[in-house]
């Protein structure tokens, strides 16, 4: 019986970049792990699209009924109760409290420093030390899933060198051992 991917519950600020919300969330569809958030977790996704000016909200609103469509097993319930219980920054307590319920492992986030208090068992990563761990495992798999991601992107096309590059400016380290893989 083959083990269940890993469960990780994605933070607000990992979905807003494009192309790293992008790859994210074609590793979950390629069952490099199971993910998870909550509707306060894409309520922040949505206004903080928003408020950039990197979409209008209808648009922001699309992205997110769309990523609820996809993955309708993501989205977790019933960790409101857990809330008061967590010690980590006041902000973000709803995403540990939704790792909690769904039993995650990991919280991947650009903001660390919200989470250094979470519970024995729960581990708060940057998107780049969460995507180097999947490149350690199976780096084939992940550079197959970069090459079919820039196939894909046509507004603009992208090549996949190009797709890295945009990567780099937030997961420097999955870059560069993208970049060393030979095969």
């Amino acid at each position: 019986m083959a083990a269940r991917p890993l469960v990780a519950v994605l933070d607000a600020c990992v979905l807003l970049p494009f192309t790293l919300r992008d790859t994210l969330l074609r590793a979950a569809a390629e069952d490099f792990y199971q993910v998870r958030w909550s509707g306060e977790i894409l309520d922040e996704m949505e206004r903080s699209l928003v408020a950039a000016g990197t979409m209008p909200a209808a648009k922001a609103a699309g992205l997110r009924t769309l990523m609820e469509e996809h993955f309708p097993e993501a989205t977790v319930e019933g960790f409101e109760p857990l809330i008061r219980k967590i010690r980590n920054h006041p902000k973000d307590r709803h995403v540990v409290a939704a790792a909690v319920k769904c039993k995650a492992r990991i919280i991947v986030t650009s903001n660390l420093k919200h989470f250094r208090a979470v519970p024995a068992g729960i581990e708060a990563v940057s998107p780049d030390t969460f995507l180097a761990g999947f490149f350690k495992v199976d780096p084939d798999g992940v550079v197959d899933l970069l090459r079919r991601q820039a196939a894909d992107l046509d507004r603009p096309p992208m090549t996949m060198g190009e797709l890295v590059d945009r990567l780099a400016r937030s997961d420097p380290a999955f870059s560069r051992r993208v970049r060393g893989h030979r095969r």
